[in-house]
């Protein structure tokens, strides 16, 4: 059911984004149309008027150089040349009268009365509707003594070139409707393939559960395209939780194994011997063994919460240098012990925003760190620098080092290099330090030579 309506839904998706396509094409179309018709018909009527004022202009110099007589010879010579052969013409006196008056045959159909009344007359023109929907177009121009003469024309050649302008327009209208549509369900095929490759890949790792399949993208800057490519990095970073969470289980599992065995003997063997002096020792040793249990848990669900932002982190000013004195100190008899320099060299007066108790697990289990991998009478140190933004803690030793191949995992949960792997611990102290370091918007690093020590660095930001 799901599924069917699914693909209902990107069918209707599809045909709404190829219809929208097919109706602003069309519109713009029409609109386009629309505006050539109108121009068009404004530059044929400027046209015709520009004719006629032509002839009124020669008319009336023609008058006052030789009077009506000359009017006359003249527009019977324009009427020789066939010059009126579409005009009307009509001479009028201060009398009303028609020393000249001619129109083509056809006009019949026109009511001539308003020429005869100047107040029909704005601006020097008029207009006559004929009784077939064309109108006649007449232009006055007064002359001296009460002379006027009037030069009109037809409306009839003009609208029929726009009805054929009409007509040719529906044809192209009609392609332009079978282009729209074809261009419509080609843009759609095409605009949607990256969300068809979206598709594909999505149900691709529905079906098998396996987060390497990818979007095909064109490394365009089309919004699509950038769309497959955050899917990809979404999908990566996927993977990538995926595979931690399987390896962190694997070692989990296979570290939490030890440790329940060893719990489960000495409590058999606390029950075996009953109230001795082993049964009190076995049960010691278990306790011991469930408080390494319930570390790894602890710290692995503190690594949880730093990584996924849900750490409940209290920030407060304070100085680094006191927070670094308290950590120190819980390592200070064991440093004592194996006859390591244990110094801090930190300026009293840096300050900076953080969570006090979360600050000295991370300054904790580097110096437990370097102190564990230090051998007997060698130095373990704790310095700071401090600029306008940062402040860098460092934990310095001259301990076993760390092998370059393995230099990129020391950040990874539960990663034990082969030559650590007899010293005691859970392998998640520096994991905890950088999830912590990275939900205070800081960065952890390392550098290490094998057989001279090693330098741990954490740069956290002073506001």
């Amino acid at each position: 059911m799901f599924s069917k309506w699914r693909e209902s839904f990107r069918h209707a998706f599809a045909l709404r984004l190829g219809l929208w396509y097919v109706g602003l094409f069309i519109a713009s179309a029409l609109a386009l149309s629309a505006v050539t018709y109108l121009l068009l018909g404004r530059a044929l009527a400027a046209q015709d008027h520009d004719v006629l004022e032509s002839m009124l202009s020669r008319y009336a110099v023609e008058y006052s150089r030789s009077g009506l007589d000359g009017l006359k010879k003249l527009i019977d010579a324009d009427a020789g040349e066939g010059r009126h052969e579409r005009l009307l013409v009509r001479v009028v006196n201060d009398q009303k009268e028609l020393p000249y008056f001619t129109t083509p045959p056809a006009w019949s159909g026109f009511d001539l009365t308003p020429l005869d009344d100047p107040a029909s007359f704005t601006n020097g023109w008029t207009s006559i509707a004929g009784a077939d929907g064309t109108a006649l177009e007449v232009g006055a121009r007064h002359l001296l003594n009460g002379v006027t003469v009037q030069v009109g024309r037809s409306s009839h050649l003009r609208d029929e070139l726009l009805r054929r302008f009409r007509d040719g327009a529906a044809e192209v209208l009609l392609l332009i409707v079978v282009i729209g549509v074809a261009g419509g369900g080609l843009l759609t095929y095409v605009g949607l393939a990256p969300v068809r490759s979206l598709e594909t890949t999505l149900r691709s790792i529905l079906r098998t559960g396996r987060f390497d399949a990818r979007v095909t993208t064109r490394g365009s800057r089309d919004p699509l395209d950038e769309l497959g490519g955050l899917v990809n990095d979404m999908l990566g970073r996927m993977q990538k939780l995926v595979g931690g969470m399987r390896g962190a289980l694997d070692n989990v599992a296979h570290d939490l194994r030890t440790p329940l065995t060893r719990f489960r003997n000495v409590a058999e063997s606390a029950l075996v011997e009953g109230d001795t002096v082993a049964a009190r020792e076995g049960l010691a040793r278990a306790l011991e063994e469930s408080a390494r249990v319930n570390a790894t848990l602890t710290a692995l669900m503190d690594i949880s919460e730093a990584e996924t932002g849900t750490m409940t982190l209290r920030f407060e000013r304070l100085h680094l240098a006191d927070v670094a004195a308290e950590a120190v100190a819980l390592f200070a008899d064991e440093a004592e012990d194996k006859s390591i320099d244990l110094t801090v060299e930190i300026d009293p007066a840096i300050e900076l925003t953080a969570d006090r108790a979360r600050l000295r697990q991370v300054l904790a289990n580097l110096i437990e760190n370097a102190i564990k991998y230090t051998g007997r009478g060698g130095r373990v140190g704790l310095e700071a620098a401090v600029s306008a933004e940062r402040v860098t803690a460092t934990v310095r030793d001259t301990g076993m080092g760390i092998a370059p191949e393995d230099l990129p995992f020391v950040w990874d949960r539960l990663f034990r290099a082969d030559a650590s792997r007899s010293a005691r611990g859970l392998g998640l102290g520096l994991s905890l330090v950088k999830a912590i370091v990275e939900g205070h918007g800081g960065t952890v690093g390392v550098t290490s030579t094998t057989g001279h020590g090693s330098v741990f660095t954490v740069t956290l930001p002073r506001q």
